[in-house]
């Protein structure tokens, strides 16, 4: 190992939930685990001021702005997330669905010679009993129009209640002024609050009743031992001739702050922040050449659209958590509702006329010729008093196919740097107009009485958008065809790991190793025991 470099057995890039799971479990079998996470420790005074000012919210360090919502601009797509210590569990809608049989029978998978359906059973067990998923158990005036949306489109019987991972309370009192003692891990974890049903969780959850992964997964590895080390960015990557490697960490300003040596590095820092780092890697640095040329070729989303209604004036639909009730319009489509709170006032801008058209060009035109025609909508939805109480959006997704691919570029945007860039797939690109997220808009505008409307960044640039982002980073037998192997490691280099835990749309948790590789179990509880074969 480097002599004047922290020593750890354990590296941890990233903090959502691949990182969190990995931090854990390693961190429970006492090994010495460090995790680096490029936002802030972030708490409910940090989301309260982001629900007040939305510069508090957004991430965007190039011009100072370092909250803990991020959006990724690309050319063809725009990718929301989560930066702080919590990763995408900070701004997630805290749905906890699990993949229907197509995904098991995805040759991607089937061809790989394992049962995933029971490969991942046990997982999913553990998952939801330390995430604390249950049923909804509220529904109100939005979830009542959308069952009749869901009726006017013929499908009322595929209505029902989303498991959220949220603490409800369940008639809890609480133990002292601090909240309920914790009732999820016999008394080992954080006090909690019950939920306020203020439909916030998108913006964070500023009462501590959302089951993001500070109250869980890495709350406890911190008492396990494992260090968080907030504020730090993951650059250079160097094998060590003896095994193992290091990785330079920068500051917010981008100066190199410290060197980490490790036996064992886990890559979690997102689709995007992943493929990033390894290309610069593989392509800028040149230190990590062997990594596959697959790496960033086909980049998956939820083929989504958003769309929304303005309800009428005086109309409140902020009652219940930020998405409730789900329904199926078609078996490939799953339409969801969400609520807004103040936090998200910023998006006003983006709401436009609805408009049709599967051409992008075209549909672009007719939307500014709506705009100019009538442009009552655009200043009513700017200047509408308590907008996001006025508002319900929906995230309609389809299991189709799609892809595009990301990459290094040097453009002069970046004053010839290379900056990570998007490049579409003809016909198979995710799309920025679905047809039936149109109607279900059209549909729920009917109903209440309000206005449909679609998303600018959608309509008019033409750009698909996504809390959804997927793969990039193939799993097969050799480099020539996948990225990683069956245990999650990079093909030619050895206990290095990339552990992503958006698996499958749109349930957050980690695929796990089975128990005959390299992650032997893993338990719901802080003081259960776990086995990880140690890698040297």
């Amino acid at each position: 190992m480097k002599p004047d470099a922290e020593t750890y057995d354990y590296v941890v890039v990233g903090s959502g939930f691949g990182g969190a799971v990995s931090a854990l479990r390693l961190a429970e079998k006492g090994w010495r685990v460090a995790v680096v996470e490029q936002g802030r420790r972030i708490g409910p005074q940090e989301i309260t001021r982001a629900k007040q000012r939305v510069w508090h919210l957004l991430w965007l360090p190039q011009v100072g702005l370092r909250g803990y919502f991020a959006q990724h601009v690309f050319r063809h797509l725009v990718a929301l997330g989560g930066v702080g210590v919590g990763g995408g569990s900070l701004v997630w809608g805290a749905v906890m669905l699990e993949p229907k049989q197509a995904f098991y029978d995805d040759p991607a998978l089937a061809d790989l010679g394992i049962d995933w359906r029971e490969e991942l059973a046990p997982y999913f067990t553990v998952a939801k009993g330390m995430l604390g998923v249950r049923g909804n158990p509220r529904q109100t005036e939005q979830d009542r129009l959308l069952r009749a949306t869901a009726r006017r489109m013929g499908v009322e019987e595929t209505f029902a209640s989303v498991p959220n991972a949220i603490f409800f309370g369940d008639g809890q009192a609480a133990c002292d002024d601090v909240g309920i003692t914790d009732p999820y891990f016999d008394g080992h974890g954080p006090h909690r609050a019950a939920c306020r049903f203020c439909g916030g969780c998108l913006t964070g959850c500023e009462f501590g009743s959302k089951n993001s992964l500070d109250y869980n997964y890495l709350y406890l590895a911190q008492q396990h031992g494992a260090v968080i080390m907030a504020g730090r960015r993951a650059g250079r990557i160097v094998p060590l001739p003896t095994g193992g490697y290091t990785v330079t960490l920068t500051s917010g300003r981008g100066r190199v702050a410290q060197t980490l040596a490790t036996r064992n590095l886990v890559l979690s820092a997102g689709v995007v922040g992943t493929i990033e780092l390894l290309l610069r890697n593989r392509d800028h640095y040149r230190t990590l050449p062997a990594i596959s040329p697959t790496l960033g070729r086909l980049v998956r989303t939820n083929s989504e659209a958003i769309t929304a209604v303005m309800h009428p004036p005086g109309s409140d639909m902020s009652d219940g958590t930020a998405i409730s009730t789900d329904f199926h319009p078609d078996p490939h489509t799953h339409a969801t509702q969400n609520r807004f709170d103040r936090g998200y006032r910023f998006m006003r801008m983006y709401m436009g006329p609805l408009v049709d058209d599967a051409r992008p060009a075209v549909r672009s035109l007719k939307t500014l010729l709506a705009i100019v025609s009538n442009p009552r909508l655009l200043l009513t939805n700017l200047f509408a008093r308590e907008w996001e109480k006025r508002l319900t959006v929906f995230t309609v997704m389809q299991d189709v196919e799609n892809h595009l691919s990301l990459k290094l570029k040097t453009a002069w945007w970046s004053f010839f740097r290379p900056v990570l860039t998007s490049a579409s797939a003809a016909g198979k690109s995710p799309p920025s107009y679905l047809p039936v997220a149109n109607r279900v808009a059209r549909e729920f505008a009917k109903e209440c009485g309000g206005t449909p409307m679609n998303t600018l960044v959608e309509s008019l640039l033409g750009k698909s958008t996504t809390a959804h982002i997927l793969s990039g980073c193939p799993m097969g037998e050799h480099p020539g065809i996948s990225v990683i192997d069956t245990r999650h490691e990079v093909h030619g280099y050895r206990g290095f790991t990339w552990w992503m835990g958006r698996a499958f749309r749109p349930m957050w948790v980690l695929i796990p190793v089975s128990p005959s590789r390299q992650w032997r179990s893993v338990s719901p509880t802080c003081n259960r025991q776990t086995t990880v074969t140690k890698r040297r």
